[in-house]
């Protein structure tokens, strides 16, 4: 057998080049060469790695920051399919447009986008006479539900109704058994609302809680008014009158205090945008006095006579023999109960409101005035009558000075079945 040159010739076609060698001849690598070698190769293939995966971090960053730009300029422009979530109650200001209505159901995640909204609102009359206040709906709905949602009065929460006249605490009718909800009470069924199968409400307790023990400034108690409040201390119905008749929005998810707080607030603008601190200069009265008097004349009187009244309590305040009101409606007041005559007993009862017991005006007004019983209370009809009594159940009301004349109105009533015994 030849060398290894002889074969190697043989092996390769004659007319294909012979391979070169090049370097010095390889031997075989020790043990620490092997090892050398592994731990290049290591650090190598780490090196790769973790190039490879920052760039991935790089590519999913801008992917990242790429969408969240592109979705703040223009939006999702995706929708929600199904029935929502959960119920969550949101506020449609005064004023507030389609637009800012979609914006607000977007920042409550109740809609994916405001554009959304608007498309799905076009040509909804039911919407674009939406009316403000507080709504019941669901979040992540389709537009198309929430427009449905947002028309449905039944969705509407939060709308309070108080009636002129009304007293913070019920009262009960003497004859009749009949309670009538105080404004407590109706504040408390305003803010009711089912959500997700639970019925909610601010509990009345709560409510008068609030208005005995909040300080004055946290319930918007206006300077005219700090005074005859504070002297009351804890008592709830220091803040009787300081909440106006009307239709009102009640933001179910607030706390006591601020729900009092709001009302009481937009009630004073109310009363002071009406004139009622003109009137109290002009009279040479604080707006709390008159406010105290146009609450008299709102439960003493019909609206036809509200003039005369008001004549008849400023005439008497006035009178220098020191004359009392004697109004059964303040003794009435402090027993939270409606009864056209007292007692010798409810009479000699002594209570801030009184007027049987005391001379001058109550401690505070004895209900919640309306519009015409404030004017009369600002200006009164001239007259000087001291003394009046309705005499029939149609409401007539005679007024007159003299008292000898007044017992004998006494008797018409008492005849006609209006008065159980004198005034």
């Amino acid at each position: 057998m030849s060398d290894g040159p002889e074969e190697q010739t043989e092996y390769w076609p004659r007319d294909r080049q012979q391979p070169t060698a090049v370097g010095r001849p390889r031997r075989t690598m020790s043990r620490t060469e092997r090892a050398r070698a592994a731990r290049a190769r290591r650090r190598r293939r780490t090196m790769t790695g973790v190039a490879i995966g920052a760039l991935i971090v790089v590519v999913i960053g801008a992917v990242f920051l790429g969408s969240r730009l592109w979705h703040g300029l223009f939006g999702t422009g995706d929708d929600y399919a199904g029935g929502g979530v959960q119920d969550i109650v949101i506020q449609v200001r005064s004023g507030d447009s389609t637009t800012a209505i979609g914006q607000t159901l977007k920042d409550a995640n109740v809609v994916a986008t405001p554009k959304a909204f608007v498309s799905a609102a076009t040509g909804n009359s039911a919407i674009t006479s939406i009316q403000p206040g507080y709504y019941k709906v669901r979040t992540e709905i389709p537009a198309a539900d929430a427009v449905t949602r947002l028309a449905d009065p039944q969705n509407r929460v939060g709308r309070l109704v108080i009636p002129e006249g009304r007293q913070l605490d019920d009262t009960a009718d003497v004859r009749t058994k009949a309670v009538t909800d105080g404004i407590f009470s109706l504040i408390s069924k305003a803010t009711c609302v089912d959500l997700d199968g639970t019925q909610r409400c601010v509990p009345a307790e709560q409510l008068k809680e609030a208005a005995g023990r909040s300080d004055p400034a946290a319930l918007s108690i206006p300077a005219w008014a700090a005074q005859p409040v504070a002297a009351l201390g804890d008592d709830h119905r220091r803040i009787e009158g300081l909440i106006a008749p009307g239709t009102w929005d009640v933001d179910p998810s607030a706390a006591p205090q601020d729900i009092l707080a709001r009302l009481i607030a937009s009630s004073v603008a109310q009363y002071e945008a009406g004139g009622l601190l003109d009137a109290g200069a002009a009279g040479n009265l604080s707006p709390y006095e008159i406010l105290t008097v146009a609450s008299l004349v709102q439960k003493e009187s019909l609206p036809a006579d509200f003039a005369k009244v008001a004549r008849v309590i400023y005439n008497r305040l006035n009178d220098p023999t020191h004359r009392r009101l004697e109004f059964d409606s303040t003794v009435n007041y402090a027993l939270d109960r409606q009864e056209v005559a007292t007692t010798d007993a409810d009479r000699g009862r002594q209570t801030p409101w009184n007027t049987y017991a005391m001379e001058g005006l109550p401690a505070t007004p004895i209900c919640s005035p309306g519009q015409p019983a404030l004017a009369a209370a600002e200006r009164p009809e001239p007259g000087d009558w001291l003394f009046f009594v309705t005499i029939d159940k149609q409401g007539t009301t005679l007024f007159t000075r003299d008292y000898t004349q007044h017992l004998a109105n006494i008797e018409v009533a008492l005849r006609n079945g209006v008065l159980d015994s004198a005034r």
